[in-house]
């Protein structure tokens, strides 16, 4: 099958490549040349752990493309993927133009009937505007499915070619039939496509990211009280995710979630129940913990030190919002750095893939490390904001002996608090005594 995707950003790299590895012909489309000669000449742009790869080997074997003529690329295309972004506006609602725009342009380069699929997270009643620009647009028959991806960074790859289930918006048999023929490689195993009409599809996206990170925001908000009562939120965790009906995922206290999805998605589905003249109180309490969760381990290092941080100097592990990416949007160490260098103190940080990412966002704020020990010398304490694997088994000796002062505040809780205490080390987790 022909396929065109539009945009070359996360999403649309992922879809692109993975539809490309069961056989079909992709053709990639982005209005940045420099992305594309990039993707060409074998540079991808994020890092995710099997892309990489993956693009090689469907590039070698003419199966994926990358191109920034839209024209070509949809021309006898029987699916057009839309997987441009789409920004908080000012009010914090979706901003569709880049969306819109996509489709005026798939419009008119369509040669037939064409498949339109939204794989942006888009508002409610976005599908039925897509409608109105194809018509307006083109004399050729088309049908519009809403498709959300349910992709996390780390593991998107797995994510996309072993789905716990495909979203279908659609109420054309046609083009339903057309959407299980190209998801049908990926679901032998039997997970369900479900099949459902697009604002339920396009509702099941921020449903599902504003159920994640309200689970998220209630941990941490049981962290706090965790504190201040003189529990321990680690033995609540596995008290509660022993619970058949809770569960043990996104169920960890920690310094708040951040990236492209969550924090957006949040924000957006406030806004489009305001518009629709109602005001969410659970979704809206979801955003405010974690706002405040993003400052408390700054709070943790303000008191330790009697309030005054000029003059000390701290390093910090992890800069990606979460491990196994380099995005660093919306990331807490970002908040974390800022309130440092606000009340006077000096930060070196390292993150595994982060470091091209943060200097290009941090500038020389702060100084950098090769290594996760090369930036603790001289440090007055090690600050952990992102949980990366390498950091866990990280040789506590060593760290103790790096320090100036054996002071760590953990903002993932990886580390033991009573071996933490034993090596000497004062010790501060979230939620933990």
């Amino acid at each position: 099958m022909k396929i065109a995707v539009i945009g070359t950003g996360y999403v649309g790299l992922v879809v692109g490549t993975c539809l490309a590895e069961t056989g079909n012909r992709v053709s990639c489309v982005d209005v940045d040349a420099r992305k594309i000669d990039a993707l060409r000449r074998g540079v991808v742009p994020i890092y995710e752990p099997g892309l990489e790869e993956l693009i090689l080997r469907n590039v070698a074997e003419d199966r994926l493309s990358f191109t920034t003529d839209t024209i070509a690329a949809v021309q006898d295309a029987k699916v057009v993927f839309i997987a441009v972004g789409t920004p908080q506006g000012e009010d914090g609602s979706a901003d569709l133009k880049y969306v819109l725009g996509a489709v005026q342009d798939v419009a008119k380069a369509m040669t037939g009937y064409t498949v339109v699929v939204t794989k942006s997270t888009v508002p409610v009643g976005t599908n039925r505007k897509v409608a109105e620009i194809l018509a307006a647009n083109t004399r050729h028959p088309f049908d519009v499915v809403s498709n959300p991806e349910f992709l996390k960074e780390g593991a998107a790859i797995d994510d996309f070619m072993k789905p716990d289930r495909v979203v279908i918006g659609s109420e054309s048999p046609r083009a339903v039939q057309v959407m299980q023929d190209l998801y049908a490689p990926f679901l032998r195993t039997g997970k369900p496509v479900l099949v459902m009409d697009p604002v339920s599809a396009e509702m099941t996206k921020y449903a599902a990211n504003a159920m994640l990170a309200t689970r998220i925001s209630f941990m941490n908000e049981m962290a706090r009280i965790c504190e201040v009562v003189g529990a321990n939120i680690e033995d609540v965790r596995k008290g509660i995710g022993s619970d058949a009906r809770i569960g043990f995922p996104f169920l960890f206290a920690g310094v708040g979630y951040g990236g492209s999805c969550f924090p957006k998605d949040v924000r957006a589905l406030v806004k489009a129940a305001e518009q629709h003249g109602y005001s969410p109180k659970v979704v809206h309490a979801v955003e405010q913990v974690n706002d405040e969760q993003k400052k408390v381990l700054a709070q943790k290092v303000r008191k330790h030190f009697g309030g005054e941080l000029r003059g000390r100097h701290f390093a910090v592990w992890g800069l990606a919002f979460k491990p196994k990416t380099d995005d660093m949007r919306e990331a807490p160490s970002l908040v974390v750095i800022d309130e440092l260098l606000a009340a006077g103190a000096t930060v070196t940080a390292f993150d595994p893939e982060a470091m091209k990412e943060a200097r290009r966002i941090l500038g020389d704020k702060v100084r950098y490390s090769d290594s996760a020990m090369g930036a603790l010398r001289g440090a007055d304490a090690l600050i952990l904001v992102t949980e990366w694997n390498e950091f866990r088994h990280a040789d506590l000796e060593e760290i103790r002996k790096a320090l100036a002062q054996p002071v760590v505040f953990d903002g993932r809780n990886i580390f033991n608090p009573a071996r933490m205490r034993a090596l000497g080390f004062t010790y501060y987790g979230i939620g933990v005594k």
